[in-house]
């Protein structure tokens, strides 16, 4: 575990006991590139500290996304002006509806870090086409690289697995991993992940 993500001592917690998917994709897809809807633009963005928590906050906090939240505001701000990290920033008429993040760091594969949509924008059919849109913007965008690779668990929508494994992802590998979340967060654990 991240050391900043390590409960401090005394610090209450509430354990969710999650599985975790592993998937890569190791060639480009063989569809199209991805046309999003009318109104809805894709802008990779440079977010500021309270900009990105805001947005990772409201995608995140249906799926236990808490990471981030911990994290010192001086390592965020140096994580996120890392030439690798891109965030990319979906707008529907004008209204942010959700993010992706990727990064392309040392490693031959550029990792979907996050990938979520507004939980007022679930269920309108631009998740897939969302999808698509990160899996191009990274086959189409870089060069030298082997694939990507993304992580989803139990915890995730529940749609989130089935829609990697359509968009060509592949699972590699799979495991349990317990997470001591503070409680300060203020995140309701579902019963399905309590230990």
């Amino acid at each position: 575990m991240l050391d900043y993500a390590r409960p401090a001592p005394g610090e209450a917690t509430e354990r969710a006991c999650v599985t975790v998917v592993f998937l890569r994709m190791s060639s480009p897809p063989t569809r199209p590139p991805a046309i999003m809807p009318p109104g809805a633009v894709i802008t990779r963005e440079r977010l500021d500290v309270p900009a990105y928590r805001a947005l990772y906050n409201e995608v995140g906090g249906p799926w236990l996304w808490w990471l981030r939240r911990v994290m010192p505001d001086m390592l965020l701000a140096r994580y996120l002006a890392r030439p690798s990290v891109a965030v990319h920033v979906l707008r529907v008429n004008g209204d942010v509806a959700g993010f992706f993040e990727t990064d392309a760091g040392p490693w031959p594969y550029v990792n979907l870090n996050y990938f979520g949509l507004r939980e007022p924008y679930i269920g309108r059919g631009l998740g897939r086409k969302f999808l698509d849109s990160a899996v191009d913007s990274v086959f189409y965008g870089a060069t030298g690289l082997r694939g990507m690779t993304v992580n989803t668990c139990n915890a995730d929508h529940p749609r989130a697995l089935g829609n990697y494994l359509a968009a060509g992802f592949r699972e590699y590998r799979r495991g349990r991993e317990d997470w001591d979340i503070p409680v300060r967060l203020g995140f309701k654990i579902p019963d399905h992940l309590r230990g």
